[in-house]
């Protein structure tokens, strides 16, 4: 019987793509309606990461200015309305992703995304960052009756890329990730360029790289060389 293919699944706001700059610009579009001062991109680490929801009550609160509960469904309609037109106007992917992402890939890997991103919304960034086609499977809000930290989104997202989920790996920047592949008991590695306030070290990842260029080590740290055994 063949063995199915180790795969590696990435999240994708923080930890495979510099989305900040357009998610706090949109963000500012709705502040700027409002009469409230905008934000600067710096303040990503403490507002983005929870999705679109948590980014605009966090954003108001910011100002001084809590929404009250029927005002914020309104808001993320008119905030996930403006991303999609403007979701790749700043964001790109981290600086070596690409090449680890081909690397991993010849080296018989499958690659996933397990994001709490809407699917629609993250398959048209990977899309436009012409990265689509190097994931057997896009999984975001809405894939899966749960999300992200429910350990059932990261085996459901293995299946469907059709990975070993004995050899499987998260990569991840935030609790959220490291939780997900806790709770699924994954191994994970996170990034500490990401989206997050606590340092990522402090939340006991299997690995912390600062550089995609230290994701191949990592990763055979982790899983070990049989891992990488063709089969």
């Amino acid at each position: 019987m063949t063995q199915r293919a180790p795969i590696l699944v990435f999240d994708l706001d923080g930890t495979l793509a510099d989305t900040a700059r357009d998610l706090i610009a949109t963000l500012n579009v709705l502040l700027v309606r409002e009469g409230l001062p905008t934000v600067a991109p710096s303040a990503a680490r403490s507002l983005v990461g929870a999705g679109a929801r948590a980014l605009i009550e966090r954003g108001f609160a910011l100002n001084g200015a809590p929404l009250a509960p029927e005002r914020v469904e309104p808001l993320v309609q008119d905030f996930l309305q403006h991303y999609e037109a403007h979701i790749a106007d700043e964001s790109e992917l981290f600086p070596g992703a690409r090449a680890a992402l081909e690397r991993f890939s010849a080296a018989g890997f499958r690659l996933a995304v397990c994001t709490n991103k809407p699917e629609p919304l993250a398959r048209l960034l990977l899309d436009k960052l012409d990265a689509a086609d190097h994931f057997a499977a896009i999984c975001g809000r809405g894939t899966f009756p749960m999300h992200k930290p429910d350990p059932r989104t990261l085996m459901l997202t293995i299946e469907a890329a059709g990975g070993d989920p004995r050899r499987a790996l998260m990569v991840g920047d935030s609790k959220t990730d490291i939780d997900t592949a806790k709770n699924a008991g994954a191994p994970v590695v996170a990034v500490d360029f990401g989206y997050t306030e606590t340092p990522v070290a402090d939340l006991a990842p299997d690995r912390v790289i600062s550089h995609f260029d230290e994701l191949w080590g990592a990763a055979t740290a982790v899983l070990g060389a049989s891992a990488f055994e063709r089969t």
